[in-house]
């Protein structure tokens, strides 16, 4: 009996084991597939969040490039502006369509017999009036060398040209007073200069160059680097040019330069360069005045700078002052030859007397 229940309980215990043993198998196996899936969706997140960096990367990228194709097509517009300035009524003429109807064709007819009927009544001097027009203003291109520009298309400063430097281009403004018909003169430009100074015009100075806001009219102003308390200022370019010089010429004691003014060329806003500049600035085509000039662009030109001009440039002064200098010294020396003759001549006449 004994025997027989031993072989009961362990048969019993060895089933008990047996299923915990199948139930741990079970409970093993669920958390290996649980793990195999975390892995996997782990992995698939880790590779979503990687695309969506490099998405947003990609995106960044591309906001970049289209911020640059919009200069660039706003820079490329101005300078398709000023080749092509085209009034409105030519962009509507050029609109119109080529290939007319014949119902149009028969206005037109009528229309041209009725303008017959109706000239033959106008009056000649009339007549005359309409046929001869004023040819159109008809300017020379000017040749320019291409500067260094920003990514956004614009120009890098300083721009060294020659003698002078500018600095900044300023802003257009509309004002009449503030162009001409070949110039503009933008608020805020500023330019400097090598030239002589006011205390000693044989030894260079800088000056500045700038134009600025007069209210109705611009106000220019000259400043030497030696002389910054006492600025030339006038309502005139050419006129505050003119000062500069006459205050050389008294410096020296003697008018070694022509007091002309030439303030364009002396502030620089007259240079092709500077002028092609200004004209792509914005707010151009508000200046009602102002006729357009044309400009080609050539990477291999050089502009030469005239160095022949004693108002302009610091080496054409130093050879006018020189020059004048001899000519003094020659007539001195031709005083003094004379003076020496007569009382030669004098003497004698002393002698022979």
């Amino acid at each position: 009996m004994l025997a027989s229940k031993n072989s009961k309980f362990s048969l019993t215990s060895s089933l008990s084991a047996d299923s915990k043993i199948s139930t741990l198998s079970k409970d093993s196996v669920q958390c290996d597939k649980y793990k195999i899936k975390y892995r996997k969706i782990k992995r698939l997140v880790k590779e979503l969040i990687f695309e969506n960096a490099a998405l947003s990367d990609q995106i960044a990228l591309l906001q970049e490039k289209t911020l640059l194709l919009i200069e660039e097509r706003n820079y490329l517009f101005k300078k398709l502006q000023q080749y092509q300035p085209i009034s409105e009524p030519e962009i509507y003429r050029n609109s119109t369509p080529l290939i007319i109807n014949d119902s149009r064709k028969a206005l037109s007819k009528k229309k041209s017999e009725k303008v017959m009927v109706d000239s033959s009544n106008i009056p000649e001097a009339s007549k005359a009036a309409k046929t001869h027009k004023k040819p159109p203003s008809i300017r020379k291109k000017k040749i320019v060398k291409s500067i260094p520009l920003d990514t956004c298309g614009k120009p890098i400063f300083p721009i060294v040209l020659g003698d002078f430097t500018v600095h900044s281009l300023g802003e257009v403004c509309e004002k009449p007073d503030y162009h001409t018909e070949d110039l503009i003169y933008p608020v805020g430009y500023c330019s400097t200069r090598i030239y002589g100074s006011l205390k000693d015009p044989e030894k260079q100075c800088v000056y500045t160059c700038k134009v600025m806001d007069g209210g109705q009219a611009p106000r220019f102003e000259i400043v030497a680097d030696t002389d910054l308390d006492v600025p030339l200022v006038s309502t005139s370019i050419d006129q505050c040019h003119s000062m500069l010089l006459s205050l050389i010429n008294t410096c020296l004691g003697t008018e070694v330069v022509n007091t002309k003014g030439r303030g364009a060329d002396f502030f620089g806003l007259s240079h092709p360069t500077i002028h092609h500049l200004i004209q792509a600035s914005p707010g151009v085509r508000k200046c009602k005045g102002y006729i357009w000039t044309k400009f080609e662009v050539n990477p291999n030109y050089e502009y030469v700078a005239d160095d022949t001009e004693a108002s302009l440039s610091y080496n054409a002064l130093l050879r006018s002052i020189s020059f004048s200098k001899s000519h003094l010294e020659s007539m001195i020396k031709h005083e003094q030859n004379v003076e020496y003759g007569e009382d030669n001549v004098s003497a004698l006449n002393i002698l022979l007397s």
